[in-house]
């Protein structure tokens, strides 16, 4: 049988306070959702400030990025670029602002932030993985 490391709470926690000292220090009132690698929440924040919507939308981008192991930017582009057919994935928050978690090549998770403009939605999620792993 293989191993494969895994998103502890203290881990989440973790990311998410990075996270939210990351949207604090710009101002930006955000969601913040971190998941498991099968796309389940493991941890929540909406930030003072934020929309209500925005409580959806993050854990939609996280459970995204986790189950298709990658930033959901990419997907984004891929419809971004003339493939609609892939609006009929069976995912949701396939909007940038979702990205997945690497540790020794496995996905663990990933960190998903609505709120602000994508790009600053993921320097969000970046900032939070980056305190968890260097």
């Amino acid at each position: 049988m293989q191993a494969k490391p895994y998103l502890s709470l203290a881990d989440a926690k973790t990311i998410g306070a990075a996270a939210e000292a990351e949207a604090s220090a710009n101002g930006w009132h955000v969601s913040i959702a971190i998941c498991d690698d099968g796309g389940h929440l493991l941890w929540q924040l909406r930030m003072d400030g934020a929309a209500p919507m925005t409580a959806q939308i993050a854990p939609a981008k996280a459970q995204a990025a986790a189950i298709g192991r990658r930033e959901t930017k990419l997907f984004e582009d891929v419809i971004n670029n003339g493939r609609i057919a892939f609006l009929s994935a069976p995912l949701q928050g396939m909007l940038e602002g979702g990205v997945n978690i690497v540790v020794d090549g496995h996905t663990v998770g990933a960190v998903g932030v609505s709120g602000v403009k994508s790009a600053q939605d993921a320097q969000i999620a970046q900032a939070g993985i980056r305190a968890l792993l260097g």
